[in-house]
């Protein structure tokens, strides 16, 4: 009859009991939920009543799927960061090769001696045929690296 009695006291009190649940971000960013209070750092405590947990269909969202919500946004944001570092970089680099173009280009139009090296790697001049050569692959050069997307 005892023992009866006490599982029946068990069973009537246990939902009157509440998890005690933490939440902090550590210090990479991430949200972390404990049932443990965290050393040195700052944390909230979330009191959630275990009926709240039983009921995984309520209307209202839980603090739990908001704070998914948010780290979905804030990773959505750092993509989109990077994406635009991205196209910065890629970018200048765009740049970079279309200002080497028209400088390469600017020497074998400027007329003058013009140099290479050959196979021995000896500096020849080169003659009128080989600069006009060059003169148009530079040219062609330029417009394919300066072009404007």
């Amino acid at each position: 009859m005892n023992r009866f009695l006490i599982v029946a006291l068990a069973c009537l009190a246990a939902p009157l009991a509440s998890a005690e649940l933490y939440k902090y971000v550590d210090k990479d960013g991430k949200t972390i939920y404990s049932d443990q209070p965290p050393i040195n750092v700052d944390s909230r405590q979330l009191n959630i009543p275990s009926t709240a947990i039983a009921t995984p269909a309520s209307p209202a969202k839980s603090a739990l799927d908001r704070d998914k919500e948010l780290q979905k946004g804030r990773d959505e944001a750092r993509e989109r960061a990077k994406k635009s570092e991205q196209a910065a970089k890629q970018s200048q680099a765009q740049e970079q090769a279309c200002t080497t173009a028209r400088e390469n280009l600017r020497v074998y139009t400027d007329g003058g001696r013009v140099t290479r090296y050959d196979d021995k790697g000896e500096r020849v001049f080169m003659d009128d045929q080989e600069i006009e050569a060059a003169r148009v692959r530079s040219k062609r050069e330029m417009d394919e690296a300066c072009k404007k997307s």
